[in-house]
């Protein structure tokens, strides 16, 4: 993990990357502005290698997503947009043939990425669909995930010889974040259904697999460096795809959540703000049987967590504090934590 990198290692994260995957909410925007930094160190970015916007969110088309973007000041086209629908549009040309009627829950994203590939759209289930695809949008209710429900129904599934109709989810995040707060997310909605059918769909979005796999086919990258704000979607499903990953805290995930982290979700570097990927990344360095990131020192002692100096930057300290409770092995929530760490 990039947290244990030494001094004889890269000195910043964009250093080996072919490539550059962002996510969006959290890490480029929040809400409809800018987050500080993310649109000059990204469009800085470009300058050296291709960069690819990465989204779960299924409501929205490429173009519209681009044309956000662009908004914002990046220099951007619809086609680095990788979308959840566009995923899922893999997954089902190895179910159905184009020309298949599909019953669509959702919005535009889903409905413009199934046209495009020669697919017809159904909302009934009346109409005997070949295949659903489910993904979020806020207009979504109980009569389209009942519906959805018949229709996965309708033609096997549990308790049937036939094993119904496929059913492909763009993703199954449980929260969104909106401009009142946290809300359901599209993970919420399939849950429901699941409920209902007996059964689980296929997943296109992160943290599984095919999104990555699809951005990486896109801009031919082998060496791609993944940016994220969520360890359980970001992180997780850049570990799985064997990419690099960076954690920015101006998002979901932050200090707690970083330093609870399973072996899993953890990122290779810890950064505040997107000038990070152009700047030597700190060493990390055992001494005497603590964890030294520059300045800061912290140490596992049984199951306490002593700061043994803070260091001048809380980041540090941070960096610090997760390389040792990790590379201790003993479940965070046994341990005493100084909330100073994570306050």
């Amino acid at each position: 993990m990039g947290l244990f990198r030494q001094k004889s290692e890269l000195p910043a994260p964009l250093d080996g990357a072919d490539a550059v995957f962002a996510d969006l909410d959290g890490v480029v925007y929040a809400g409809a502005g800018a987050i500080p930094h993310a649109v000059e160190s990204l469009n800085l970015v470009k300058e050296r290698m291709p960069v690819g916007y990465i989204t779960n969110n299924a409501s929205r088309s490429d173009a519209s997503v681009a044309a956000h973007l662009s908004e914002l000041g990046l220099a951007v086209q619809p086609t680095d947009v990788v979308t959840s629908p566009q995923a899922a549009m893999r997954l089902l040309e190895e179910q159905v043939a184009p020309g298949a009627l599909v019953f669509v829950v959702g919005g535009e994203g889903i409905v413009v990425e199934l046209e495009k590939r020669g697919y017809r759209v159904t909302r009934s289930a009346d109409d005997a669909p070949d295949a659903l695809v489910q993904g979020f949008t806020p207009e979504v209710g109980w009569k389209e995930l009942a519906e959805a429900s018949f229709a996965l129904n309708s033609n096997g599934g549990p308790g049937s010889e036939t094993p119904g109709i496929p059913w492909i989810a763009t993703n199954t995040d449980w929260t969104i974040p909106v401009a009142r707060g946290i809300a359901p997310g599209n993970g919420t909605l399939v849950s429901a259904v699941h409920t209902a059918v007996g059964r689980l769909p296929l997943v296109a979005g992160k943290p599984e697999t095919p999104i990555f796999d699809e951005a990486k086919r896109r801009f031919d990258a082998a060496s791609p460096l993944m940016i994220g704000d969520r360890l359980d979607t970001d992180i997780l499903g850049a570990n799985r795809a064997g990419m690099t990953s960076v954690l920015v805290l101006t998002g979901i995930d932050r200090a707690k959540q970083v330093l609870a982290a399973d072996a899993s979700s953890r990122p290779d570097f810890l950064v505040g703000d997107l000038r990070a990927l152009h700047e030597p990344y700190p060493a990390t360095e055992e001494v005497r049987g603590a964890i030294r990131v520059r300045g800061a020192r912290v140490r596992v002692d049984g199951r306490r967590v002593v700061i043994e100096s803070e260091g001048e930057d809380r980041l540090d300290l941070l960096r610090a504090a997760c390389a040792a409770i990790w590379r201790s092995g003993t479940a965070i929530h046994v341990l005493d934590v100084p909330p100073s760490l994570y306050s």
